[in-house]
């Protein structure tokens, strides 16, 4: 092997490492939407990510605005799509504002988490 081909080589098994080391699940989407309102309330959060997610170790917390933690059921996958981290609302919502505060970790092991807010019937 000659040594230009070797640091090729080298060089582009280091290109690959930084890459999937820099992968993450970002947040792409949510319902409730991010930032924004819901006529009813919802029986779920939907939680839809860049990449594949682990729900043993992701999930997500429910608060009112006063503060009040709701109760959240068990995170799951949804079967037709890794990336979507289901999340069952545990009673219904009553009409204001809530913060959902969420964590994701994907199937390469990364951890992300993050926050955002929504309105149910204003």
């Amino acid at each position: 092997m000659t040594s230009s081909f070797r640091i090729g080589l080298m060089a582009a098994a280091f290109a690959l490492a930084s890459q999937s080391a820099q992968a993450h699940a970002l947040l792409e989407s949510a319902s409730p939407p991010v930032g924004g309102s819901v006529a009813n309330s919802p029986s779920q959060i939907r939680l839809t990510f860049s990449e594949d997610v682990v729900p043993q170790f992701s999930g997500a917390q429910l608060a009112a605005e006063a503060g009040a933690a709701i109760p959240l059921g068990r995170p799951s996958v949804d079967p037709a799509d890794r990336k979507t981290l289901v999340v069952p609302i545990g009673r219904e919502l009553a009409a204001g504002r809530y913060k959902v505060s969420w964590r994701a970790v994907s199937v390469d092991t990364h951890r992300t988490e993050g926050s955002f807010s929504f309105t149910v019937g204003r």
